[in-house]
């Protein structure tokens, strides 16, 4: 089996991925697995298998559609994204922006202008 990077939703999760032998790394991604990142790496790498936690993520967002559409898309994880906007965010029309900041901070997002990117860990294109 192939060694890859697998994200684990729960505690119960990670377990199971750490002695599945087939990840090299295991991401938590669930709000309380900062707490579980010390025990779970001290098993992990008992078997080779590095843990990691991070609670936020960066997003390259290439055009207002990608915005739109991906801010539109069920979230499928915790962590905080940080959507770095690659356009001149005076494209959008008049009050949207402010919708669009409204509906990132309800799902725990900020919108921020691309030039503060630094890594990038997503890219939206559409």
């Amino acid at each position: 089996m192939a060694k890859t990077t697998a994200r684990a939703s729960t505690r119960e999760e990670a377990l199971r991925l750490l002695g599945s032998g087939g990840v090299a790394v295991v991401e938590l991604d669930y709000e309380s697995g900062w707490q579980d990142a010390v025990e779970l790496g001290r098993l992990g790498r008992a078997v080779g298998v590095r843990v990691e936690f991070r609670g936020h993520e960066s997003i390259a967002v290439k055009s207002p559609e990608a915005l739109v559409t991906g801010l539109s898309r069920a979230k499928t994880s915790f962590r905080q994204r940080n959507l770095y906007c690659q356009f001149d965010l005076n494209l959008l029309p008049a009050g949207q922006l402010e919708q669009l900041e409204a509906k990132a901070a309800t799902l725990g997002d900020y919108i921020l202008g691309g030039h503060l990117l630094r890594e990038v860990d997503a890219v939206w294109a559409k």
